[in-house]
């Protein structure tokens, strides 16, 4: 049986809900966006798409469903002031600092374990800091229908509807069983997660119609997730209340640093969702919003204004003969192209970058080659 809600009972449903908390997960240093992204200066923080940055831009798009007091962000050490100068309503206490990364897994799971100490029966949701979505009312609308899927203790998770046969992505199979209706827009029963497969296999789930690209948008009720994570994780669970108890405490920044030393680095996808779902318990929303996880050059081409020739352009270009490339510029140097196709120039103070537009996820073996050379300048 499906709960049925109409569209005009959706606002007054979510009035009468617990409160709805939001997390931002705000980790990783956006490799394949060098040499505009660094690990000093994480594309979160950055203005690709619009005039503020991303991580701006995602904590405007909750905020109908939490102020400033409910919204938490989580993130490292060297990152924490750059949070707070770009979000100065967000109380301080509000930027969760984890001591060193540990993956998707301990971070939502520590933001978990205080919402549920602060407010136990809250409602919680999780959106990265660094994507972009062009559609706010088809994703506000789709987050409401997953809060009022949650309602009954399920691990909801947003399914994006696939456009292409993408490798990059994992997806999630729904099935046919519907758990909440809320107009035209539906939360199904999730049969299982995929790994990100290869074009013979996406070209077949983009046809079946029953795979949908995982965004890493996941909804719950705190209690319910907890009670899945130590189920699944007993020792991440024991180890993220013992921190959850003593925050706030002069043994706060100990118990932390001890605790999560001794945590392995796991993401939420492979530790909480991909089993609860092989036991039945996650539902999922399909949904269209224009959603990009601005995940290399080539996708951030594709999100700003082309020309006529189909190049996305930032900076002093001339340019002849040349197509559908991305050109950005961080200086005043004048760029002049002829007879390219394809290609990605990117140019900052200290470091140019030539690529092959098709080989735009691969930007991410040079910034290991730096690491090997110790050329931590850049």
């Amino acid at each position: 049986m499906s709960a049925q809600i109409g569209n005009d009972d959706v606002h007054s449903e979510l009035g009468q809900t617990t409160n709805v908390w939001v997390v931002i997960p705000a980790g990783g240093a956006g490799t394949r966006l060098w040499p505009l992204s660094r690990a000093a200066r994480p594309k979160f923080l950055l203005e690709l798409v619009g005039e503020q940055s991303l991580l701006q831009q995602t904590v405007d798009r909750l905020t109908p469903f939490a102020p400033p007091a409910r919204t938490l962000v989580v993130c490292g050490p060297s990152h924490a002031a750059g949070v707070a100068r770009q979000l100065p309503t967000l109380p301080e206490a509000n930027i969760l600092v984890e001591p060193a990364p540990r993956g998707s897994g301990p971070a939502i799971a520590l933001a978990a374990a205080l919402i549920a100490r602060w407010d136990p029966n809250a409602v919680m949701g999780s959106f990265a800091a660094d994507h972009d979505v062009r559609d706010e009312t088809n994703f506000v609308r789709a987050i409401q229908t997953a809060i009022l899927a949650a309602a009954g203790g399920d691990l909801v998770t947003i399914g994006l509807a696939p456009t292409r046969p993408e490798v990059g992505y994992g997806y999630i199979e729904r099935t046919d069983e519907v758990l909440v209706s809320a107009s035209d827009r539906h939360a199904y029963r999730s049969a299982r997660f995929h790994e990100k497969p290869d074009l013979t296999r996406a070209t077949e789930y983009l046809a079946s119609g029953r795979f949908l690209w995982n965004a890493g948008m996941f909804v719950w009720r705190v209690d319910a997730f907890l009670a899945k994570l130590s189920q699944l994780q007993p020792d991440l669970y024991a180890a993220i209340v013992h921190i959850a108890a003593a925050w706030g405490t002069p043994e706060q920044e100990r118990i932390t640093e001890e605790a999560w030393t001794n945590l392995p680095t796991s993401t939420i996808d492979a530790g909480v969702l991909e089993p609860a779902a092989a036991a039945g318990r996650v539902a999922v929303v399909p949904a269209e919003f224009g959603w990009s996880d601005v995940g290399d050059w080539h996708g951030l081409g594709d999100l700003i204004q082309r020309d006529e020739l189909g190049n996305s352009v930032r900076g002093d270009l001339i340019q002849a003969e040349t197509h559908n490339s991305v050109v950005w510029s961080d200086t005043s140097r004048l760029i002049a192209l002829l007879g390219l196709e394809n290609i990605v120039v990117v140019d900052t103070d200290d470091a140019l970058l030539v690529i092959d537009r098709a080989r735009s996820q691969q930007v991410r073996q040079i910034v290991d080659r730096l690491r090997d050379l110790k050329r931590h300048e850049v």
